[in-house]
């Protein structure tokens, strides 16, 4: 996994965008409810552009790093983080005042839903195709999402 985040690091630092160490943050718990939760591997941050004004963009993602150990459990997470852009926590009511309306979870954290990406390594090109392929294979099953958030799935070699 520092593997990936030093390519991520020193991709920002060629470019002029801005991605530095704590910008990687490993093992992010985002609750899904009845007790379950996902967990990527990291948190990325990643602001592409200048550094200094407001124009660059902010790029969040769920990073999962697949050294070809990924099985049946890719389908899992998918199954996840599908579930966690509509989880919505119950929050205890103190007083019968008026409610709050109910906002999903991942909202008090990030303006927008951050993209999820897979890292794969481990392998050469042909299985890296093979296993990129059955991962959008099991997003287009999927396929309900709510909203579009990107999917995207990359060998480490080629970041």
């Amino acid at each position: 996994m520092t593997e990936t985040a030093l390519v991520f690091l020193e991709d920002a630092r060629r470019r002029g965008d801005v991605c530095r160490p704590l910008d990687w943050i490993p093992e992010v718990h985002h609750p899904i409810g009845s007790g379950e939760a996902v967990i990527p591997d990291a948190l990325l941050y990643y602001r592409r552009g200048p550094v200094d004004g407001d124009n660059g963009s902010m790029l969040r993602a769920f990073v999962e790093v697949d050294r070809a150990t990924m099985g049946p459990e890719r389908a899992s997470k998918l199954s996840a983080y599908e579930r966690l852009p509509r989880y919505v926590p119950v929050i205890p009511v103190r007083r019968p005042t008026v409610q709050e309306p109910a906002v999903e979870e991942w909202r008090w954290r990030y303006p927008l839903f951050p993209r999820v990406l897979f890292v794969l390594d481990g392998t050469g090109p042909a299985d890296a195709e093979n296993r990129i392929s059955a991962l959008h294979a099991a997003v287009g099953l999927l396929a309900r999402f709510p909203y579009e958030i990107p999917v995207l799935a990359a060998p480490l070699a080629d970041l």
